[in-house]
């Protein structure tokens, strides 16, 4: 049996801004995974995940595209994983077989609600991780991104892929986006190895080593939200007032890189500082574009936090989910927890993965 694992995510800071090209966000892993396991099988293969109930999908092959059995298909993003890390196995020479692929999950509670970690961005890196060992394609860290990006890029077509790097690279990172429309076209003209092969206009994937005294706490409200659907809102709505989406690019960017240097120099106070802000300039542009990113759980999370002196935000794209909190130390921390217990905000017991030693950080 072969099997891989890729982390789920949360995001710091940069949230929108970062679905254009070029323009930072600050994302980090955390120690729950998503595990993928394949076992060689004949004549047809098979897909099995517990999210989705006991019974596996049947799948095969027609004129050399996956095909499965089942018109409600709750497995896109392992499908497309699946075809792409084919399609470059069969580019390297590789004799294509059935298997079956087993997916359990720990980046959701025991009654299946995301806590949004990123499980479709995990789920796509397990794949392709497993896939790389099963067909013995040594694929490195890029390759795996790259890959695991394009399959994101077919199934939702307009997130920064940011969860992916994520799942791949592990603990803290700066990320910026590629150029899409760059890749899309390339895709087309060019084989997947090729494609590989070549720098990605804008995309940019930089570890960060956070201050030893930077603590980081989630909080989680309890009501799950949809990322895809939350970007396009806010695209739909931007086209309408231009000049105040620049703004907001602008100021995010600044913001982002603020974060950046006061981790490159240990300062946790100018973290805090910048975490506030994007807060604010979140919450603007939910003001400008009419869409809720932070919901009044998430708000009582986040003034929650504030009076224990913690800098509190929402995290990713809003709308519910979860939302983070930036310490020094250990200040603040029990009580925040007790006053989050009592207006019904779950604390995740998560923890900062990152993979050189396998070990987790808080």
């Amino acid at each position: 049996m072969i099997e891989a694992s890729a982390p789920g995510k949360l995001y710091i800071a940069g949230e929108y801004a970062v679905v254009e090209a070029g323009h930072p966000a600050i994302i980090v892993a955390v120690d729950q995974f998503i595990t993928v396991r394949l076992t060689h099988a004949e004549n047809y293969g098979s897909i099995r995940s517990f999210q989705y109930g006991e019974l596996p999908i049947l799948w095969t092959r027609q004129n050399g595209e996956l095909v499965l059995d089942k018109r409600e298909n709750p497995f896109h993003y392992i499908l497309e994983a699946m075809n792409l890390t084919e399609r470059f196995a069969k580019e390297q020479g590789k004799e294509l077989s059935f298997y079956e692929l087993t997916v359990t999950s720990e980046l959701d509670n025991s009654n299946g609600k995301k806590y949004g970690l990123g499980s479709s961005g995990a789920v796509t890196v397990a794949t392709v991780k497993a896939l790389s060992k099963y067909y013995e394609l040594n694929l490195s860290k890029e390759q795996i991104f790259k890959i695991a990006a394009l399959a994101h890029l077919f199934v939702q077509g307009n997130g920064s892929c940011g969860d992916i790097a994520a799942s791949v690279y592990g603990g803290w990172i700066a990320f910026k986006t590629f150029d899409r429309d760059w890749v899309l076209a390339k895709e087309k003209e060019l084989s997947l190895s090729e494609l590989l092969k070549l720098d990605w206009p804008s995309l940019s994937i930089l570890p960060l080593t956070p201050p030893r005294d930077l603590r980081l706490i989630i909080g989680w409200t309890g009501s799950p939200a949809s990322t895809s659907n939350l970007v396009d809102k806010v695209n739909d709505q931007r086209k309408l007032d231009v000049t105040a989406y620049e703004t907001f690019l602008k100021n995010s960017t600044n913001c982002v890189n603020a974060i950046i240097e006061a981790f490159q120099n240990g300062d946790i106070e100018i973290i805090q500082k910048q975490i506030r802000v994007n807060r604010q300039l979140l919450l603007s542009m939910s003001a400008k574009t009419n869409v809720i990113i932070e919901t009044p759980a998430l708000k009582k999370l986040c003034d929650l936090a504030e009076t224990f002196n913690g800098a509190a935000k929402s995290s990713g794209a809003g709308g519910g989910d979860c939302g983070i909190v930036v310490f020094q130390q250990k200040e603040g921390l029990l009580p925040l927890v007790t006053a989050w217990e009592e207006v019904g905000i779950t604390t995740l017991p998560l923890h900062v993965f990152t993979e050189k030693n396998g070990t987790s950080k808080k």
